[in-house]
């Protein structure tokens, strides 16, 4: 019987010479389920974020996959056993097409990659699969657009087409849609909804009115900790989140603004 929980942290602590920036944190992500972790400016997320995805390794604590233990593995230990973080900065090669970067995903993942450098003839029985990802995030027609021609939307489309090529069974997304117009916005929700079909998702998002429309599970860091955890309506009118966002309107103002 598979686990209920996909990702779990038990007893989670970093501390930078002496200052507790993440303390006792205790994680769980359904399987299936879209989860999001959200708080204040200093609470904690990027670094709780940092953990998950191990471009940091914990003071203390353990984060399981499945059940197994994956606090000591690499990010790229991790990404070959379905954990994948996505929406990074310079996710994707700005001079290359968008089909070229959904190449060099999927021969990472399929452990080719230095055929790229070889041949680019020998990449072609890859191109379907390639065109295939792009049609997934509405990108068929850009498939030769050399990258940093793209709008800001069909990039961010695009980190998640090469995310998916790695078929992550985890998806760990790192503000999805940071720095968007509400059109942008609204794409991305619906990519990332796209995406979560038959996979778990993690993301840390400060856009509220995105988490409302799309997470299952909400969970809520302050100080460094976790201050509660619900379904959004149920953290939204939590009297301690409402506070912790500058003194209780910011929760329902910037819902209301989306």
């Amino acid at each position: 019987m598979s686990e209920p929980f996909v990702l779990e942290t038990q007893s989670l602590v970093k501390e930078f010479k002496g200052f507790v920036a993440v303390n006792d944190v205790n994680l769980k992500v359904q399987r299936g389920h879209i989860h999001a972790l959200i708080g204040p400016n200093g609470a904690g997320k990027t670094t709780v974020f940092n953990l998950l995805t191990k471009f940091l390794s914990p003071t203390r604590g353990k984060i399981l996959f499945k059940g197994m233990d994956i606090t000591s593995m690499k990010s790229a230990a991790i990404a070959r056993e379905g954990v994948v973080r996505s929406f990074q900065i310079s996710a994707v090669f700005p001079h290359m097409t968008a089909l070229e970067n959904i190449r060099v995903a999927l021969q990472s993942f399929e452990g080719n990659s230095f055929r790229f450098w070889k041949s680019g003839e020998s990449l072609n029985n890859l191109n379907d699969r390639c065109m295939a990802l792009l049609d997934s995030v509405g990108l068929t027609e850009f498939a030769n657009t050399t990258t940093v021609e793209l709008a800001y939307g069909r990039k961010r489309a695009l980190e998640l087409a090469t995310t998916l090529a790695m078929e992550p069974e985890l998806m760990l997304l790192d503000e999805p849609t940071q720095g968007m117009g509400s059109e942008d916005v609204e794409q991305v929700v619906e990519l990332v909804r796209k995406a979560a079909e038959g996979r778990t998702v993690l993301m840390v998002e400060h856009n509220l009115g995105v988490v409302s429309k799309l997470c299952d599970r909400v969970t809520v860091l302050a100080q460094g900790s976790v201050l509660t955890e619900g379904d959004y309506q149920e953290v939204s009118d939590d009297p301690r989140v409402r506070e912790v966002y500058m003194g209780g309107t910011a929760t329902k103002k910037q819902e209301t603004a989306e």
